[in-house]
């Protein structure tokens, strides 16, 4: 819920507001019996549309047998991941969501992809209250949504806080900043954890009986060193961490909190590979699970008519055949780890070749936080290519220096073997990453006869990527700063679609086959 001065009319129509404008509180009429609470819970979704018919299902279920109270939350990246949000630029996803009757969701960094104005848009559609302690706009005081919203079970009140990762500003940082570098929202990272705190406690003193924390934070220390572990650590008052952000599966991890008591954090993993299911017994002892959706029997009718309608939809306008592969375009491991983020794969040299040759650039560069999707082996529909370049990106042409690039390889290597967004695919180049010290050497650029020569911190290069990549959202701001010689108005899957077409006659060949040895790693 935004802030606004519209608590009088909430509490006209039975909704009591906090002690200040931007908190809520909405009482659910439940009877006024001990049960135990049954919270289902999901994360990072990224357009698995098929999970929100189950856990909406599910829920009702769980209601229907009338020994529980059951609801579901959401914890964050939902409106991209795939064709079903790039293509409608995260409407379909809504337009879903809106029919499952959550009763509390945070953003995630990937709700800011389109930029504020269109998460704004988007979520002011959904009947769900929207929660997040530390989304501002610098002048305001306040934040944008509420920090938390209290929703009553029967005899028991419970608060569902909710927080996003301040690296977000890092990784979408172009919905943070205009093209003058001037801040227009800020997730303030100097007081994330006091504003946790703060929110918990303002909760308690409402009368919640307990505090749960959607935290579209992660397990893994990230750019700016926040994790899920160390904001339990830091914070007192959280019954329970309901995590996102690094697609873990974790049915609960138990870490002590500032008063050395012992937080269970849970995530789902992605795509629903996991249901989430929170109990709350009537003596408030805590248990979590995670159901396989694929087990779970239970479907809403309402969701599923509105998701089996978007897929037709989707169908219709990504079904045309571009090229064949006789062998997958891997970003992801068998087990569902992104790969693309910390080694070279022939997704990678595949993506960064398309956009050197739209570029006409010396070199190319794509972080493998960008590229989101395996293709298989087969045939690839402009559906495929939207999945795995699922983002309204633009291509441009920059000029950066030999010094500039070194700079930025290092940088965007320095946390391998650990999986990072900012890792660099590429291509007119090929350079060796040393894991244990973190440098990079052997840096050599392709030249026009086919091989390679040492690359002149002194010379000027011409760079291909993305309008992401170049004004901060990814490969950590490196070449912020580096002109423009080219802006196009050619979206990154464009380019792939046009290079598998036009420039390899609709079939990858056995160039792709395997990663190309541009990217070499050493433990040293």
């Amino acid at each position: 819920m935004k802030k606004n001065c519209v608590w009088l009319l909430m509490a006209a129509m039975g909704v009591v507001a906090a002690s200040c404008s931007y908190k809520i509180t909405e009482t659910t009429n439940y009877p006024e019996k001990s049960k135990s609470i049954v919270i289902l819970y999901e994360n990072d979704v990224h357009c698995g549309i098929d999970g929100y018919a189950k856990i909406a299902g599910l829920r009702d279920a769980i209601n229907a047998t009338d020994t529980a109270f059951a609801t579901a939350v959401c914890v964050g990246d939902f409106l991209q991941g795939n064709t079903t949000g790039a293509i409608s630029k995260g409407q379909y996803i809504i337009d879903i969501m809106k029919q499952v009757g959550y009763h509390a969701l945070t953003l995630g960094n990937h709700e800011f992809d389109y930029g504020v104005p269109r998460m704004e848009a988007l979520l002011a559609q959904m009947k769900t209250p929207v929660v997040c302690v530390n989304l501002f706009e610098p002048s305001k005081p306040e934040p944008l949504y509420a920090p938390y919203v209290i929703k009553q079970y029967g005899q028991k009140r419970i608060a569902f806080v909710g927080a996003v990762t301040p690296e977000t500003m890092v990784l979408e940082g172009y919905s943070f900043y205009d093209t003058n570098g001037i801040k227009l929202y800020d997730l303030r990272p100097e007081t994330f954890y006091d504003l946790i705190q703060q929110a918990a406690d303002k909760a308690r003193s409402e009368g919640a009986d307990y505090v749960v924390l959607l935290s579209h934070v992660g397990e893994t220390t990230q750019s700016l060193g926040f994790n899920s572990h160390l904001m339990v650590e830091k914070t007192k008052g959280i019954d329970i961490v309901l995590d996102g952000h690094t697609h873990s599966i974790i049915p609960h991890d138990m870490v002590k909190n500032q008063e050395g008591r012992d937080i269970t954090v849970t995530q789902t993993g992605t795509q629903f590979n996991n249901i989430g299911k929170l109990v709350i017994t009537p003596s408030g002892r805590m248990t979590t699970e995670l159901l396989p959706s694929k087990d779970v029997p239970y479907e809403n009718a309402q969701v599923k008519a509105a998701t089996d309608s978007i897929k037709k939809l989707v169908e219709a306008a990504t079904s045309r055949v571009v090229a064949k592969s006789d062998y997958p375009l891997v970003v992801s491991d068998e087990n569902d780890q992104w790969v693309v983020r910390g080694e070279e794969t022939n997704a990678g040299d595949l993506v960064a070749d398309a956009y050197r040759k739209a570029m006409k650039s010396d070199i190319a560069f794509e972080n493998g936080g960008g590229i989101r999707n395996d293709i298989p082996a087969g045939t690839i529909t402009y559906g495929h290519i939207i999945g795995m370049l699922p983002y309204d990106n633009l291509l441009r042409r920059i000029s950066a220096t030999g010094e500039q690039i070194e700079k930025m390889l290092a940088r965007c290597t320095a946390l391998v073997p650990v999986l990072d967004g900012n890792f660099p695919q590429c291509s007119g180049i090929r350079f060796t990453i040393h894991s244990k010290s973190h440098t990079v050497s052997n840096v050599e650029v392709l030249q026009e006869d086919g091989s390679y020569a040492p690359i002149d911190p002194k010379k000027t290069y011409t760079v291909g990527l993305t309008d992401y990549n170049h004004q901060g959202g990814g490969l950590f701001e490196c070449f912020k700063q580096c002109p423009v010689v080219f802006e196009s108005t050619m979206r990154y899957y464009e380019a792939l679609a046009d290079y598998l077409t036009n420039t390899l006659g609709g079939t990858t060949g056995s160039a792709y086959a395997q990663p190309q040895g541009r990217i070499t790693i050493v433990e040293d």
